[in-house]
């Protein structure tokens, strides 16, 4: 088995990259590209040509035939369609490939056929796509050969958004402005770009291919929708960081060739706590790539599963009794000039810069709790948030015990006169080294914690896109920034003024700092006493975006329109009922095709047993009891059946997207489950031969 692969012959080779257009455009064009890509504009017609024809060379000497315009739409998925690079024949009948700089910058996707929300109408099909220059183009190689993508925005014919790259990037915009403000009050001239620093980590299942193929619920719905607990689950605690099996190995490295090829900088992987779950995570880039890489690293996740014989499952919960799987979003704030805004450095106390930039974050996750909790919000995350086993559906700011002091000095007396300090650990063992311990431990149950110089959203489910958490963080802390540059600009006395900001911020907003253990129910019960939101599900965080409050946050910024905003609140509703329509068509599906015939027919023979035992002459009350029991559940299955079918029945008499959603909310999903308890239990009583798909414990621990 040769596993020797050379990671600096093989990254980024499949990325046109700035050094492969130093190589190839004239010195002008590239300086123009670099321009643009570090400060904002357009290119010339001349140079956008210039371009494109060197990247469809480089492109077409690694074999690519076509190319795409890859976008985001809010789907939360890629999506593509290829022209391929063929151009006119010459005289001699011979093929001329053409790549305009035209078709670099613009593309025409059919605009009517994405959820929209409103914002086009079946008969108004015109949306267009605009190359996203900061994004590195990069080649995709699969069936379909090899196809040159080109990273980009997608917007209506009117203008509005359609996609989930534009706002990110119009968030980048403001957060970067507003920051700047900032730092060049605190005396730095040299920055001239704020950029936010994103690393996601990415959590999934690999089950399977064949035994994935067996359940419909699999298939139609990407999660188990019946399904009793395998025997051992994730209580032994030993699959986290566990030894990696061989299949999952041989997985994880074709992986990393693949992602390494793009430009992706993955960089750990593991297990992680359930069974059958592991990890990715790369190394922190700009948010826009970070999120354009998070989308390539999860399409690339499911194709190299197949190649492997196996699924990659994204869903946050797609088995019941274990972890799901969530996606951490690690943000930060870095000027170009390699200043990390949220380093505290060895005296936070004394790090005035850095004390008043955290005050803005707590303020603007206090203020706008609703709307962050919102931006992480889908029908899958419902099934994980607050389920004692990923941050709670409340909105808290972990700061750690150092952190924690500093603030509770500045609030009580106005100023921060010490810090604690991290010691040295010792473990005892004279030949274990004794070194420099962190100031403060880690807190997992918090949905926005500190972790040394970033802040950790670990609300975010797996299957998601980055780009809605990360518009929205941005967002609210340029509000926050811009907030305290206008006082810190007007200020007579400067030190005074941001003296009085930081404590007034933090007083005002301590309330949303919580260092405890955010799965308890004490916490729940605190975070009402404070005023703290507790959303519980995707569709009730979804009227966050339209009040008074978001709208002008927004709209001040130019991230969102209110008609923009409006749109993605009626697609939620509109992807909620739908998911969960999909999810109970499936129960149903299965009940009254596999699961009751199955029953019913294991039923019959421990019936005709039970004749015969009676008829020898011996004692039949074990098998009878058991014959009972499964027509009991058989019984309590039907029921629930019945009722889950009248509800899809008057589910589809309803129009109104909301009305519908919270229709398969409060009716639907509570019938799915009464349906679900009782076909796990007879899948506890039927003999496993009989049971129509595989379960927990084949796909989880036979995999």
């Amino acid at each position: 088995m040769n596993n020797k692969v050379n990671v600096e012959e093989i990254f980024g080779q499949n990325v046109f990259t700035l050094a492969k257009m130093r190589e190839r455009l004239p010195k002008n064009v590239y300086k123009e590209v670099v321009s643009v890509t570090e400060h904002g504009g357009e290119l010339s017609k001349e140079s956008a040509d210039v371009v494109a024809n060197a990247m469809k060379e480089w492109a077409v000497e690694n074999g690519a035939t076509h190319y795409t315009h890859w976008f985001q739409p809010l789907t939360g998925i890629t999506a593509e369609k290829h022209d391929s690079f063929v151009g006119s024949a010459d005289k001699d009948g011979r093929m001329l490939t053409s790549f305009s700089g035209k078709e670099l910058i613009k593309g025409e996707p059919d605009a009517s056929s994405f959820p929209s929300g409103g914002l086009r109408a079946t008969f108004e099909a015109r949306g267009y796509t605009t190359w996203d220059i900061t994004s590195p183009a990069f080649l995709k190689e699969s069936g379909a050969g090899v196809t040159l993508c080109i990273p980009t925005a997608f917007c209506s014919y009117t203008g509005e958004a359609l996609d989930k790259k534009t706002p990110l990037l119009r968030s980048m915009e403001a957060v970067n402005k507003q920051a700047l403000r900032i730092v060049k009050l605190f005396g730095n001239t040299n920055a001239t770009k704020v950029n936010v620093s994103v690393g996601p980590e990415q959590e999934y299942f690999l089950v399977d291919w064949d035994k994935s193929m067996k359940r419909e619920d699999l298939i139609f719905t990407g999660r188990t929708l019946f399904g009793a607990p395998a025997p051992k689950g994730q209580e032994m605690e030993d699959h986290y960081f566990g030894v990696i099996r061989e299949r999952v190995g041989e997985f994880m490295k074709d992986l990393n060739v693949e992602l390494w090829k793009l430009g992706v900088p993955d960089k750990t992987q593991h297990n992680e706590v359930a069974p059958g779950q592991h990890e990715l995570a790369p190394i922190y880039e700009t948010a826009n790539i970070a999120v354009d890489h998070n989308q390539i690293i999860m399409e690339t996740m499911k194709r190299v599963a197949e190649h492997h014989h196996m699924r990659c499952l994204l869903h946050e919960k797609p088995f019941a009794g274990v972890n799901g799987s969530g996606k951490h979003d690690n943000w930060s704030l870095c000027t170009d000039d390699g200043v990390n805004l949220l380093d505290p450095g060895d005296t936070p106390n004394k790090n005035i810069q850095f004390l008043f930039v955290l005050a803005c974050v707590i303020k603007a996750v206090d203020k706008h709790a609703d709307l962050l909790r919102q931006s992480a919000s889908d029908v899958g995350n419902d099934h994980r948030l607050g389920a004692n086993e990923a941050p709670p559906a409340i909105m808290s700011v972990f700061l750690g015990e150092q952190l924690e002091d500093v603030v509770r000095q500045l609030i009580e007396t106005g100023e921060a006169k010490s810090s604690k300090k991290g010691g040295k650990l010792k473990t005892g063992v004279s030949t274990l080294p004794q070194f420099e311990k962190d100031a403060t431990d880690r807190n997992r149950t918090s949905p926005f914690a500190f972790t040394g110089n970033k802040f950790e959203f670990r609300m975010v489910g797996s299957s998601d896109s980055m780009a809605s958490s990360n518009t929205t963080l941005n967002t609210i802390v340029a509000e926050a920034f811009c907030e305290a540059a206008d006082r810190l600009e007007k200020a007579k006395n400067f030190d005074v003024e941001v003296h009085d900001i930081i404590k007034e911020y933090m007083t005002e907003h301590q309330r949303i700092i919580f260092n405890g253990d955010g799965y308890s129910e004490d916490w729940v019960k605190e975070a009402k006493k404070r005023g703290l939101p507790n959303i519980k599900s995707t569709i009730e965080a979804a009227d966050t975006l339209t009040t008074k409050k978001a709208i002008e946050l927004f709209e001040k910024f130019g991230v969102y329109t209110k008609v923009e905003l409006e749109s993605r609140k009626d697609i939620i509703f509109e992807t909620y009922a739908k998911t969960i329509n999909i999810e109970a068509l499936t129960m149903i599906d299965m009940a009254s095709k596999q699961i009751i015939p199955a029953v019913m027919k294991y039923a019959g023979r421990l019936a005709a047993d039970v004749n015969e035992i009676k008829a020898a002459g011996v004692d039949a009350t074990v098998q009878q009891d058991e014959l009972k029991e499964i027509q009991t559940q058989l019984g309590n299955m039907k029921k629930a059946l019945d009722k889950l079918k009248a509800c899809e029945e008057k589910a589809g008499k309803i129009s109104d997207h909301r009305e519908l959603a919270f229709f398969y909310k409060d009716k639907v999903r509570p019938v799915m489950d009464a349906l679900r308890a009782p076909a796990d239990k007879l899948e506890m009583l039927v003999d496993k031969k009989d049971w129509p798909f595989p379960t927990y414990a084949d796909l989880l621990f036979e995999g």
